[in-house]
């Protein structure tokens, strides 16, 4: 997965599908999933986007939707959230591959004395998967992930492992951003248009894999290892892109 000299993203075309991550893309990573803020600027940019493309723009997020809704208003468009455990699609119809309800407990459970121990560690419930944050201290990225690897080992078969910044979570197998997005091309109005995914971390590279396999237009978002054909910077990169897209 080590990167080439990537250039910036030749400018899509209105005729294109958007496929685009929140955290780290759209908006600034916070400490704390919940200490996010979306501002009226970006709400604005992705409406304009949404009704000029015909409604061909989704969200493709580790967030809940349930969350995304919360925090976007009344912003339309469709949105994939937990990696692809559950999306919406255009027409508003909800898509879900639960978790093993057990399991997830069990994990829970044997996670609780970490979390009275170290006080740097949070613990998000998102409904189809469990999220063990270590962003408040850092230093704990070995025992978060090797402590979520020992609990998802004990449980073989039902669930897997997915990494990213400051973040691991115990998530069911055979979906993720790259299967959420494929979904969506298969559907109205995003069929038979080429497509674009911008992504900052780790779990975005599903989504890079396939677009790259459509021809696409992979974007990564910051100077790590990415298997992405093209990079912006920064979210103020990011919005500058969008904006240039819809001034053509």
């Amino acid at each position: 997965m080590k990167p080439q000299e990537h250039d910036t993203p030749p400018l899509a075309g209105l005729d294109h599908a958007f496929f685009l991550d929140v955290d780290g893309t759209l908006l600034e990573i916070a400490d704390t999933p919940n200490a996010v803020r979306v501002d009226a600027d970006l709400l604005r940019l992705l409406e304009r986007l949404y009704r000029a493309t015909g409604g061909a723009v989704a969200l493709v997020s580790g967030r809940a939707i349930s969350d995304l809704d919360r925090r976007l208003g009344t912003l339309r468009m469709p949105r994939a959230g937990q990696h692809g455990l559950e999306r919406r699609d255009a027409h508003g119809r909800l898509w879900l591959h639960a978790t093993p309800a057990e399991t997830k407990r069990k994990i829970q459970a044997a996670l609780a004395p970490a979390l009275e121990q170290h006080s740097g560690l949070l613990l998000e419930d998102k409904g189809f998967t469990l999220a063990l944050h270590y962003r408040l201290q850092p230093e704990l990225e070995e025992y978060a992930n090797g402590l979520m690897e020992k609990l998802v080992a004990d449980n073989p078969g039902e669930l897997i492992i997915q990494k990213g910044k400051c973040v691991v979570e115990a998530k069911p197998a055979g979906f993720d951003k790259g299967t959420a997005i494929e979904e969506y091309l298969a559907e109205a109005p995003f069929k038979d248009r080429r497509a674009v995914f911008i992504g900052d971390d780790l779990n975005d590279e599903h989504g890079f894999a396939a677009i790259n396999r459509l021809d696409g237009i992979s974007v990564k978002v910051g100077d790590e290892d990415t298997c992405a054909r093209y990079r912006l910077a920064d979210v103020a990169a990011v919005r500058a892109w969008l904006t240039a897209v819809l001034a053509q």
